[in-house]
């Protein structure tokens, strides 16, 4: 009986959800902080600092939202763009292309042979090739066909979330009150 135990490595294969986490609670704590801030020193009434403070967390919700979809897009247009580019050249400049794949082998220390070898055996399937060159020529990796939209929703929820924290100190003081 072997003592061995089985090991399953675990990494974290995106941080986007966490990135996005990150962009929308910092602006969602810093803007409406500020607003209400801003807005306690010109005026005495807790009711508008807290309306206030509500219309800016929907809009910067939005905002935000917004922009995380547009960036979402963005990156899917710009890897469908280089994936076309990258097929074209594969197709139009073959030789080119494995010279540019002998040189992504070369820097990680493959002998000469090697690499003809290495590059040879991945030019037999062209998306295979594309994928590869993809990743280590551009170093770019397939977006999530959802991306878009995943972090639209993340920025959002955490802007409300973050926005929500400074102006909680309003609620309970305007309801505190209310009970005293």
């Amino acid at each position: 009986m072997s003592n061995t135990i089985a090991y399953q490595e675990q990494h974290l294969k995106s941080s986007d959800f966490i990135t996005d986490i990150v962009i929308g609670m910092s602006d969602g704590l810093t803007v409406p902080f500020a607003l209400a801030a801003g807005l306690s020193g010109a005026v005495h009434s807790n009711t508008i600092v807290i309306t206030a403070g509500i219309a800016e967390i929907v809009a910067g919700c939005i905002a935000m939202g917004l922009g995380g979809y547009l960036a979402g897009k963005t990156e899917q247009d710009h890897y469908e763009s280089e994936l076309k580019r990258e097929y074209f050249e594969v197709d139009n400049y073959h030789q080119k292309e494995i010279d540019e794949v002998k040189e992504i082998f070369a820097d990680y220390g493959i002998d000469e042979a090697g690499q003809t070898l290495l590059a040879n055996q991945l030019a037999k399937d062209k998306d295979k090739w594309v994928d590869f060159m993809m990743r280590f020529e551009l170093g770019l990796e397939k977006p999530h066909p959802k991306r878009a939209r995943n972090s639209a929703l993340t920025i959002g929820c955490a802007y409300i979330v973050g926005g929500f924290l400074p102006l909680s100190a309003y609620f309970f003081y305007r309801y505190s009150n209310k009970w005293s």
